[in-house]
């Protein structure tokens, strides 16, 4: 048993990664995810481990680079404005195999947006929102509990697969108070860091090396061509969706309508299949705990069996787009969203009844 601890979505973060061995955090304050460089403000120095501010979110994402090349444990969190100032060495990151762990309070957008809840980085954190093809590990928590517990996932995820990841949460979740269990949880060994660099005095025959994401240096080095280089990575990203694909099935089986949803949205959507099922209807929920990877397989099934989609997200639609990709037309997929028939005209947090209406109308 660990401790148990009242605490915040945003604190959760904190308590999930120096249970990690997390050891620098790199931040820069944004709404709504102020709690978790607070946290590690207070919480780091006191452990004899590293916390810095940063002067942007620029500079935090280039902090981490530096750490996850040293090959420490490391991790800055953000807000939606400041993710995307973050996309060009997010890019560097995936190119150079570095693992490190972002977590990504999402709140409204296009721009400054709002501050308010969102799910609006789905597209940005699952493709990948700098240049190339490369693929960010997502996890996408839906309680306190689970942030802590998949905070620690991450990094174990980045470290296996040398492999940025991305903790994926919201507002609600951030600000929201709940029970949880403070505890070292173990994925596993993994191996060890041969190639982070440690100095020069540290390596064989004293030779000075360093990570760089052109062709000719490391780690495109280590393979005959550029073409090679993008072969490795895609038989990697390959094999982390074979691997660690992660989603839980609510009443399924014999549903004629699934609500797909991660994150608080997903909790709204469990709530709505208890109510469904208690008049009746057979309403199910599939909650992706990894936006990326993405169970398209599990959904196409489903499509198979006939029955019709309720994508259900806080943003204008955006992980639809993946669901009408996973069944390929053969089932009908609906959507209710921050603008919907379905909601009130302020666009506010996704409830049940609003959820229910649409899902009832489908049956």
């Amino acid at each position: 048993m660990g401790e148990r601890i009242f605490a915040r979505g945003n604190e959760a973060v904190g308590w999930g990664a120096v249970n990690a061995d997390c050891f620098a955090f790199f931040g820069y304050p944004i709404t709504p995810q102020n709690e978790v460089t607070e946290w590690f403000a207070r919480e780091m120095p006191k452990r004899g481990r590293i916390f810095l501010q940063s002067q942007s979110e620029v500079g935090s994402i280039n902090m981490l680079y530096g750490a996850a090349a040293a090959g420490v444990r490391a991790m800055t969190s953000t807000s939606s404005p400041g993710w995307a100032l973050m996309q060009e060495t997010m890019s560097h990151l995936a190119a150079a195999e570095l693992p490190c762990v972002v977590v990504l309070v999402t709140r409204g957008g296009p721009g400054s947006g709002s501050v308010r809840h969102s799910q609006m980085d789905y597209m940005s954190a699952t493709r990948g929102g700098g240049q190339g093809g490369y693929k960010n590990i997502v996890l996408a928590p839906w309680s306190a509990q689970e942030t802590h517990d998949l905070v620690q996932m991450a990094f174990y995820l980045a470290d296996k697969y040398c492999n940025p990841a991305i903790v994926l949460t919201d507002g609600i979740l951030g600000q929201m108070r709940e029970p949880m269990e403070s505890k070292v949880l173990d994925f596993g060994p993994l191996p060890q860091k041969e190639w982070a660099l440690r100095g020069k005095d540290s390596r064989k025959g004293g030779k000075r090396s360093f990570f760089h994401s052109g062709p000719g240096v490391l780690p495109m080095a280590a393979y005959p061509s550029y073409v090679a280089f993008l072969e490795h990575l895609e038989e990697k990203y390959h094999q982390i969706m074979a691997e660690e694909l992660r989603y839980e099935s609510y009443e399924v089986e014999d549903a004629e309508v699934v609500m797909v949803a991660f994150g608080y949205v997903a909790r709204v959507c469990r709530e709505v299949v208890n109510i469904g099922r208690g008049e009746g209807l057979k309403l199910g929920l599939m909650r992706l705990i990894t936006p990326w990877p993405f169970p398209y397989r599990a959904i196409w099934d489903k499509a198979l069996g006939g029955c019709k989609f309720l994508v259900v997200e806080d943003n204008l639609g955006h992980m639809v787009e993946d669901v009408q990709l996973a069944v390929q037309g053969r089932a009908s997929v609906h959507l209710v969203g921050i603008k919907s028939r379905h909601m009130p005209t302020d666009g506010g947090m996704i409830m049940p009844d609003s959820v229910f209406k649409a899902a009832k109308g489908l049956v």
